[in-house]
């Protein structure tokens, strides 16, 4: 049997389970603290290399819950925060009792741009890139889609304007969705 000293490791093989790499820095006849910090340096280092996004972190405002409630129709739009180079959005439109239509959404990172992939219930999914970001207001476009050609969001204080707008039938046309935060279910 080998004694500790005899081992060779290497604490970053990333074939080991967290507990056995750590123990075996032991061979370097370190006391637990040192190991303990030699462990927070190289996690340290490890998310230092990756590169944190801060396109996606310009929409952080668009998270939460939004409602925007007219006559016996109500939309809905619920954001997830930024994680992962993206956020999540689902939609719907409730007409009375009935639901009339919902989108799935993500908008990811694509090198210096933003993508809005629209995923509309009857519909070909589609997507929009970034074409003005600011840190209140955001305008995707894609000018080959059939309508909308442009999706914008504007923060307005506590309020948010949602719209969509190009070209149909030879006439421009926007739809806007003025928002007002909601409870977002479960809080």
């Amino acid at each position: 049997m080998k004694s500790r000293r005899e081992w060779t490791y290497d604490v970053a093989a990333p074939d080991l389970p967290l507990g056995r790499a750590f123990r075996n820095v032991a061979i370097l006849g370190l006391p637990m603290r040192s190991r303990f910090l030699l462990l927070l340096a190289a996690i340290a280092l490890s998310l230092a290399a990756v590169p944190q996004s801060r396109a996606i972190q310009r929409l952080a405002w668009l998270q939460g819950c939004w409602e925007f409630v007219a006559a016996d129709r109500s939309v809905e739009e619920h954001w997830m925060a930024p994680r992962g180079n993206s956020m999540l959005g689902i939609s719907r439109t409730v007409h009375g009792d009935d639901l009339v239509a919902y989108e799935l959404v993500v908008v990811r990172e694509q090198g210096d741009q933003l993508v809005y992939q629209a995923h509309p219930s009857g519909q070909p999914s589609a997507e929009f890139v970034s074409r003005t970001v600011t840190e209140e207001s955001i305008v995707f476009e894609n000018l080959q889609h059939d309508f909308p050609q442009r999706i914008g969001y504007e923060r307005q204080g506590a309020a948010l304007l949602a719209w969509i707008e190009g070209t149909q039938e030879d006439e421009v046309r926007r739809i806007e969705f003025p928002y007002r935060r909601a409870a977002c279910p479960g809080e």
